[in-house]
């Protein structure tokens, strides 16, 4: 273990400076689905401000379908009940277009189940089998849909361009789907931004041996993938992923829900602590932290934790 990508927001950064925690390990992650181009480069400022020569990774938001604009802040989901949603809050407009009576979706990396009953230019209306609140922001996933809409959104190309405006180190590709997806956003990147090949599709995993060649890094998102191929197969792609990496000699990060147990609490779960010791021992390059270090309430004892472990191991002997 090498390296920890920490999510910043409104709690890292902002609540908690980063000169609290920092450490040359550290990568710290704007994710670019969240805010406005103008917003970004504010991000950018304040943590090269706090942190000069800080190394940042630009996570592009991709070609994923989100929520945008939901009325009254959320819609209340209830299990067995339908409801209905305007086909211009999402930030694909034409995604009315490629959706049929029957089809599932997903919405929340999986949290959340729709079965979709109706949808026109005007309104989507969706049968849930979920309780919870849907918000803005929030990525709804139909399998498959993605062959057929651009790789690159408009965002995707705005925040290129301030990642090459600011040099940025690292910039994430999110959806890959094939290598051409890759060499599409490598030839608008310039020289020396290190490219981290987001795998969180189906379709990235049976392209692996193509895409790997192009990329000296890669980043398993479970989440995403989870809504790809079941949850249940999660950790049988993880391995499959870790060991074709390296046998091309690509770094591997692992990222979704690593340390979810704190974002709301102190300490972490001793599931979640066997987990990441057994990520450490994998010899997986990194791991990545989201909404624990970008909204927990637990930032600097979430860091603590990965640091922790990371002096646990390096020191381990047998007893």
């Amino acid at each position: 273990m090498k390296k920890f990508i920490l999510t910043v927001g409104p709690a890292l950064l902002h609540e908690v400076p980063l000169k609290e925690i920092h450490d040359d390990r550290n990568i710290y992650r704007i994710n670019g689905a969240h805010g406005m181009t103008g917003d970004i480069e504010g991000y950018i400022a304040e943590i090269r401000s706090q942190v000069p020569g800080a190394a940042i990774l630009m996570d592009l938001p991709g070609n994923k379908v989100r929520t945008k604009n939901v009325p009254n802040n959320g819609i209340e989901l209830v299990k067995g009940e339908t409801f209905s949603i305007p086909s211009q809050c999402f930030n694909y407009p034409e995604f009315y277009r490629h959706l049929k009576p029957g089809m599932t979706a997903w919405a929340n990396d999986s949290v959340y189940e729709f079965e979709v009953v109706s949808a026109d230019a005007d309104r989507i209306t969706f049968l849930s089998k979920s309780d919870g609140v849907l918000i803005n922001g929030k990525g709804v996933h139909i399998r498959g849909m993605h062959k057929d809409i651009p790789f690159l959104f408009e965002k995707d190309r705005e925040l290129i361009h301030v990642a090459n405006k600011y040099r940025l180190e690292y910039v994430g590709l999110s959806f890959v789907r094939s290598a051409d997806n890759v060499r599409e956003a490598k030839a608008l990147l310039s020289e020396g931004i290190k490219v981290i090949s987001k795998i969180e599709t189906k379709d990235a995993v049976s392209d692996i041996n193509n895409i790997l060649p192009l990329v000296k890094y890669i980043l398993v998102d479970r989440g995403d993938l989870s809504t790809d191929i079941g949850i249940m197969n999660i950790p049988r792609y993880q391995k499959y992923i870790i060991e074709k990496a390296q046998y091309y000699d690509v770094r591997v990060f692992l990222a979704t829900q690593v340390l979810k147990n704190m974002e709301s609490k102190p300490i972490p779960t001793i599931g979640e602590v066997e987990a990441l010791y057994e990520i450490y021992k994998s010899g997986v390059y990194g791991v990545q932290m989201s909404e624990e270090t970008a909204v927990g309430k637990y930032v600097r004892e979430t860091v603590a934790v990965l640091n922790d472990m990371f002096e646990s191991v390096k020191e381990e002997t047998v007893i």
